[in-house]
């Protein structure tokens, strides 16, 4: 049995949960976002808690159970407070910088990386080999954050490339004389 599915998602004051069918619509401070539930899955909402239930007990309805509940529950967290990925730099000469709303990098290839941010996600780079990736949707946030780190991800001899802040970096021995 899901122990996360059992817990109720507590809803906080400013936040409207909108139940249509099996849409359901979260409006916040800091945006809306909706999703669909699963057919599987039952939403009751009682004041400000939002509880899920299986409409049945098969192997399918209880692995949506506690997955609805994280994705509701991560959609609540995102109008309310939002979601921050931070990333790092490590290389000399690798910098960052804003060209208007897009992210330009160099990344030690012989041209600029520019990367414009998706509907909903902004970048900010407080230093220069730092970028703070921000948004309302955790699963937009933390994809934009994975594809840039995959364009120079770290390397295991020296550590360059580009990691998240306070990722550990296996590092290898080099060569011996």
């Amino acid at each position: 049995m899901s122990r996360i599915g059992k817990k109720p998602v507590t809803i906080p004051s400013g936040v409207t949960v909108t139940l249509d069918g099996q849409t359901l619509t979260v409006k916040g401070p800091k945006g809306q976002l909706s999703w669909t539930l699963a057919d599987e899955i039952e939403a009751k909402l009682e004041g400000s808690e939002l509880t899920l239930s299986k409409r049945e007990e098969t192997t399918r309805a209880q692995a949506m159970w506690g997955l609805s509940r994280t994705l509701v529950n991560n959609i609540v967290t995102g109008v309310t407070s939002g979601y921050e990925r931070t990333l790092e730099l490590v290389g000399v000469g690798y910098r960052a910088a804003m060209k208007g709303n897009a992210l330009s990098m160099q990344l030690g290839f012989s041209h600029e990386v520019d990367i414009a941010p998706p509907p909903g996600v902004t970048f900010a780079t407080p230093k220069q080999t730092e970028i703070k990736i921000s948004g309302i949707d955790k699963q937009v946030v933390g994809e934009i954050a994975a594809q840039i780190r995959r364009i120079r991800p770290p390397e295991p001899y020296k550590g360059k490339g580009v990691r998240y802040a306070g990722e550990k970096v296996r590092r290898k021995e080099g060569k011996k004389k």
